[in-house]
């Protein structure tokens, strides 16, 4: 079935849909990574967003049910330069096709995604609209105009407070969107774990006497989340913080700093980034559109981005906080960085 990928700015790709065939409207970006689609479409991260993959032959290992990084897509859109067919893969359970079918997710195939990557590299991310009908133009910017991200954190963090065994160290993470292996990370170092909601009050956290607390990452802007920085506030001081990604930006605003949102933001498994503490690069996976512009006051930069010198972490000089904007636990991409849940731990009381 012929589709459309219309952007704000009016360019038009033509293509041809699969998966769940309904219009879909949202933030369209790249993912930069080869492999790890499944791992992508499931992170919720990218809750709001039109994914693009710049690798063009996507689906050819199919979908399994053990590599999700949350219980569902969370992408609003898929666009593909190949969307493949025949899957060949041993854990493989289902086509690419299919999975997105069922869980009502759009997809569009054979468009130029090189030439789409393009133009949000050189004009900057864009909200953008796939359609299955025509419509008129005024309806087209009315649908895009409308489209806002604002409740995204609301929407995927957990709604209920939940806790997992483990007889070590007692790790509470505020969920914003979080991933599972990020949870699986501290689970296999033993750590017992209580999750709360985004909007969970400081006396609720520190009422479970935690050895650490976590800030998980997370879709849309830090900036949005005025109630969870207040609360985050109420924490500085009371016990160890650590934070990836939206909880790495969340922290730096509840320390006074800024963030700033990228042109086209870091999205892939193959982003270099320097540890200036340990002076070695690190290949690491990446999802994220904003960053901390300007350091708060008695903090001091751990990692830059090799690409393009943003702050990829941070540390207090004085109280037990560091975080990075980058994902030590990977899925999909290297684990050369799984050593920051190691540095993590190092923090706990």
């Amino acid at each position: 079935m012929k589709a459309e990928l219309i952007l704000e700015n009016g360019m038009v790709f033509e293509g041809k849909a699969f998966g769940y065939l309904k219009e879909c409207v949202g933030e369209v970006v790249f993912n930069t990574g080869m492999t790890g689609y499944q791992e992508v479409l499931t992170d919720p991260s990218y809750y709001g967003q039109i994914v693009t993959m710049t690798y063009p032959l996507i689906g050819n290992y199919g979908v399994n049910l053990e590599d999700g990084e949350s219980n569902s897509p969370k992408v609003k859109g898929f666009i593909v330069r190949e969307c493949a067919d025949k899957p060949s893969n041993f854990r493989c359970e289902m086509e690419l096709a299919s999975y997105l079918k069922q869980n009502k997710i759009l997809g569009l195939e054979g468009i130029d995604t090189r030439a789409l990557t393009k133009v949000l590299r050189n004009n900057g991310t864009m909200k953008g609209l796939i359609l299955l009908d025509e419509f008129s133009r005024d309806e087209v910017e009315e649908r895009i105009s409308k489209f806002s991200n604002k409740a995204a954190v609301q929407t995927v963090s957990t709604k209920e407070v939940y806790q997992i065994a483990g007889k070590w160290k007692h790790v509470a993470i505020i969920d914003f969107g979080i991933k599972s292996n990020i949870v699986r990370s501290f689970k296999n170092r033993g750590c017992k774990i209580s999750v709360f909601p985004y909007d969970v009050k400081p006396e609720t956290v520190l009422s479970v006497n935690p050895d650490l607390i976590f800030l998980s990452n997370g879709p849309g802007d830090p900036e949005d989340l005025t109630e969870s920085i207040e609360n985050i506030k109420g924490l500085i001081g009371k016990k160890p913080i650590v934070g990836i990604c939206l909880g790495h930006q969340l922290l730096a605003l509840s320390l006074g700093g800024k963030t700033k949102k990228l042109k086209f933001g870091h999205r892939g498994c193959n982003h270099p980034v320097k540890d200036l503490i340990n002076n070695k690069v690190h290949i690491t996976s990446q999802n994220h559109g904003y960053y901390v512009d300007i350091l708060p006051g008695n903090m001091e930069v751990t990692h830059v981005s090799m690409n393009d010198g943003t702050i990829e972490g941070m540390k207090h000089k004085e109280l037990p906080i560091f975080s990075v904007q980058f994902h030590p636990e990977a899925c999909p991409g290297p684990k050369d960085s799984d050593y920051i849940f190691d540095e993590f731990m190092k923090y706990a009381l």
